[in-house]
C-alpha cells in the first residue's frame, strides 16, 4: 500500500509557473514508476509524463515537453512537477500515480487553473 498526496495547485495567469508536489508514504520501496495525469472538465484523463522511481528514465507527452520538468527529493519521498509557460489549455485537475507490482495507486488530485 502507498498513499499519495498532491499539493501546489492554484490559479495562475497564462505564461506563469506553478510547482506541484506529490508526497508518497507507505510501501515506497515497491514503487517502480510515477506518472502524472490531468483531466480537464468534460474530457478524459490525459497522460502527462512518466518517471522511473530510480529517476533514470523520464518521458514527457508532446503537449508539455520543454515546459514541464519533473524532479524528486529522495529524502522526502516527494516528486515535484515544475510547470512553466502555462497555457489556458493546461487547466485541469492534476493527479499523480504510482505503479506497484502492476497495480496503480492514485492521489486525490490538485486543481490547476490558467486564466487571466
Amino acid at each position: 500500500q502507498v498513499q499519495l498526496v498532491e499539493s501546489g495547485g492554484g490559479l495562475v495567469q497564462p505564461g506563469g509557473s506553478l510547482r506541484l508536489s506529490c508526497a508518497a508514504s507507505g510501501s515506497i520501496s515497491s514503487i517502480s514508476s510515477m506518472e502524472w495525469y490531468r483531466q480537464a472538465p468534460g474530457k478524459e484523463r490525459e497522460f502527462v509524463l512518466r518517471m522511473s522511481w530510480s529517476g533514470g528514465y523520464t518521458y514527457y507527452s508532446d503537449s508539455v515537453k520543454d515546459r514541464f520538468t519533473i524532479s524528486r527529493d529522495n529524502a522526502k519521498s516527494t516528486v515535484y512537477l515544475q510547470m512553466n509557460s502555462l497555457k489556458p489549455e493546461d487547466t485541469a485537475v492534476y493527479y499523480c500515480r504510482v505503479m506497484i507490482s502492476g497495480l496503480p495507486y492514485w492521489g486525490q488530485g490538485t486543481q490547476v487553473t490558467v486564466s487571466s
